[in-house]
């Protein structure tokens, strides 16, 4: 199955990213800096939510519109009193020009939400925040549900693009974890 498939194609890329944000995570002290997250997820996130959105529309992910992550990110961001920054582009966005390449960026986005639910919990905790964790609370009690449809999705591709997902979500990974160095 391609998703069983890209989680393990995608390990060490996966795995470096997550490193570098669970030390950002981990590091986070005031709201501000909290604030300085949510602004480094909307730049790469917002990038690349506009050019997967030229290749995924409702016939290739039928609740496409519903997993869009830029304005839940945008809603912290004002809720925190903080501004949205400039998005992502160009050499910093992996290159998606293809509805295969779409889905491998959005593989990168959508499992980012299984992780949401700690990562919200951690800050909540952290920071005592109550405000501004709608982006990391993502589907709530349906992220399992959400997650699995989107494999779903994924699985019923042809074997034939799958390494074009796969090289999309791997830059995925590498890009996004090279935007966090270049805004540390």
């Amino acid at each position: 199955m391609l998703a069983d498939n890209l989680k393990e194609q995608t390990l060490t890329y996966h795995q470096q990213l997550e490193k570098k944000l669970v030390s950002q995570i981990k590091g986070l002290n005031t709201k501000e800096d909290y604030l300085q997250l949510l602004q480094l997820f909307y730049g790469y996130f917002g990038g690349l939510e506009d050019r997967i959105n030229l290749f995924i529309d409702q016939n290739i992910l039928p609740d496409h519109a519903q997993r869009r992550k830029t304005g839940a990110i945008a809603d912290d961001i004002l809720a925190l009193g903080g501004e949205p920054v400039t998005k992502a582009t160009g050499d910093a966005l992996p290159e998606i020009n293809n509805a295969d390449q779409a889905l491998g960026a959005m593989y990168v986005i959508e499992g980012s939400t299984l992780g949401g639910s700690i990562i919200s919990k951690m800050i909540s905790g952290k920071l005592g925040l109550t405000t501004g964790l709608s982006f990391f609370n993502s589907y709530g009690e349906n992220t399992h549900q959400m997650w699995d449809a989107f494999k779903a999705v994924l699985n019923k591709q042809p074997a034939e693009i799958e390494a074009a997902i796969t090289e999309a979500a791997n830059n995925t990974f590498l890009k996004f974890k090279n935007w966090i160095e270049q805004h540390d």
